[in-house]
């Protein structure tokens, strides 16, 4: 994807994308009701007897017989599926800075929005929501972009401008290690060849004796050592090492030795590294015969050089502003210009009101929007009291405004779950939501508490047993804990132990309905682009491994 597109990629017609639209939401109507159920009632509600048909076993042999999950449960670790699918991917090493995920989305987004500033000839970034400024800072120190970090928390914007100090710093000391190896490597390679080609030399100049019988005195024989070398192929700048293939140095085609190998990963790490990471090797150190086109490159390659380090193009700012779509970016960008607004993994209302901004401000050029969180956007119509007109974050499109469509709180939040970690990993998260689903009736039936809005937080993971949780739940929720003696907690166990595989089952079932209510918030989103007259080309595009990064899918947007 690096450079420019060339061309724009086919377009998904705007009533392609209407027509899918309409099929998901028709196909959700039956389904919304298990995907807005929440599992902490499972048991006092009695869910499953009141929305699925089947037995659990029946369900889960579907499931399984689908691929989707194996019964014997074989976990793979979820990091070990996550890394062999990206192994390679992250040549510098970035673990003082972003873990994997974040380093795998950092660098695939980078690249597509460097190719989108290309193809729309700006140089000026809008990140929204840029929290840790990981995204913005990589732009900025590779593409030679500059970047506006806004979020709305000046603990993230403080966080994010000592990280960028750091990882200039970071960035520097890759810039010299490079300089070093590949000088070095250079250096060796270009001794080792001029001594082979002298031998070579010398070899051809006694075959040449002896094919012509010609009969030369010993003094003569011995100035084969002054013949000139022909070895200007072992020295070049980090611009050749990115040519085709003919014109590669004859030192990347070798065998891999452990030289070579040494010498490949600088060259690999010269293209992570900005344009002017690597000083070129200047021809006029050495006694060598360079043809016109190598003198050419070599050239616009220095000027190219020049360019980038004299320019300031390439800069970073860290700002702190609530964004909504009526915010007026002006006020908070004096040197606004053309560009691009972006967005990773942007919370709730933020993703649909940066398509909003992008399509009412001329500036912006081009958006590609991440979003995530679904369960904190705004609807419309969740609750009838007050569907007041304004700009909510869902939904977007004039189709699903007609139709006054909601899907509630537990149906977002069951958007945000991993179908492709589930079926890689073969993990559900089932013991933890049978002792949340048990406490529940405890909390009904011993405390009187109908509501299911209580949070005790991560506390399975810090409990020994089932009666440990409870105790430790009790306690946050400032319930008397000591009327309830370990027989009667361990009695609610043993009653709902057998019936397990339901919650199992539910649970998968909401996993593998999640998908399809993310689909029905982005075709949303691509609808309401579709229907501006100032929008080029839209669609969606999936930029990361779902496994690593489940919120895979960006809206990308170019303006005519």
């Amino acid at each position: 994807m690096s450079g420019s597109f060339g061309s724009l990629p086919p377009e998904p017609a705007a009533e392609t994308v209407a027509s899918r639209l309409r099929a998901v939401a028709q196909f959700l109507r039956r389904a919304l009701p298990l995907c807005r159920a929440h599992t902490v009632e499972f048991y006092t509600r009695g869910l499953w007897e009141q929305l699925v048909a089947l037995s659990p076993d029946a369900v889960l042999e579907a499931l399984s017989e689908a691929g989707l999950l194996r019964r014997e449960q074989r976990q793979r670790p979820l990091e070990e599926a996550a890394d062999s699918a990206t192994a390679g991917l992250w040549e510098i090493k970035t673990d003082e800075f972003m873990n994997n995920k974040k380093s795998h989305e950092v660098q695939v987004m980078s690249e597509l929005i460097d190719s989108i500033a290309n193809f729309c000839g700006v140089k000026q970034v809008i990140d929204l929501g840029s929290g840790k400024g990981y995204l913005s800072s990589f732009l900025s120190m590779q593409y030679k972009l500059k970047v506006y970090g806004i979020d709305s928390s000046n603990t993230n914007t403080h966080g994010a401008n000592e990280r960028n100090r750091k990882l200039k710093k970071h960035w520097r000391a890759y810039q010299s290690r490079a300089r070093a190896n590949v000088r070095g490597q250079v250096l060796e390679e270009s001794m080792e060849r001029a001594v082979q080609g002298e031998m070579k030399c010398r070899a051809n100049s006694n075959e040449k004796l002896l094919s012509t019988n010609s009969l030369l005195s010993q003094d003569q024989v011995n100035t084969s050592d002054s013949v000139p070398l022909e070895i200007s192929g072992a020295f070049t700048d980090s611009a050749m090492l990115k040519t085709n293939k003919q014109t590669e140095p004859h030192l990347l085609t070798q065998p891999q030795s452990d030289g070579n190998k040494t010498c490949e990963n600088a060259f690999s790490l010269l293209n992570i590294l900005p344009a002017d990471a690597v000083e070129a090797v200047s021809s006029s150190k050495y006694n060598m015969e360079l043809c016109e086109e190598e003198k050419e490159q070599r050239k616009m390659s220095s000027i190219k050089a020049k360019a980038s380090k004299s320019s300031d193009s390439s800069i970073y700012l860290p700002l702190t502003s609530y964004i909504t779509a009526e915010t007026e970016l002006h006020d908070i960008i004096t040197d606004l210009e053309d560009c691009i607004m972006v967005g990773l993994h942007t919370c709730g209302d933020l993703a649909p009101n940066t398509l909003r901004i992008f399509t009412a401000k001329p500036e912006i050029k081009a958006v590609c929007s991440v979003g995530c969180c679904y369960h904190l956007l705004t609807e419309e119509f969740e609750n009838q009291k007050d569907c007041s007109p304004g700009l909510w974050g869902f939904p977007m499109c004039r189709y699903l405004k007609e139709e006054s469509w909601c899907c509630g709180r537990n149906a977002r939040m069951s958007a945000c779950l991993a179908l492709e970690r589930v079926v890689v990993s073969q993990v559900l998260p089932t013991e933890s939501l049978f002792y949340r689903a048990v406490l529940q009736v405890i909390i009904e039936e011993c405390y009187g508490m109908i509501t299911s809005d209580q949070h005790v937080g991560k506390i399975f993971s810090k409990s020994s047993s089932f009666v440990d949780y409870v105790r430790k739940s009790l306690k946050k929720l400032e319930l008397d804990e000591s009327k309830l003696p370990d027989s009667c907690i361990m009695g609610y166990y043993e009653k709902y132990k057998h019936r397990m595989n339901e919650l199992e089952a539910f649970n998968m079932l909401k996993v593998v309905l999640a998908p399809c209510i993310e689909v029905l918030l982005l075709l949303d989103r691509l609808c309401y682009l579709k229907e501006k007259d100032n929008i080029a080309w839209s669609g969606l595009v999936k930029l990361f491994d779902p496994v690593k990064s489940p919120r895979c899918y960006a809206v990308v947007a170019l303006k005519k």
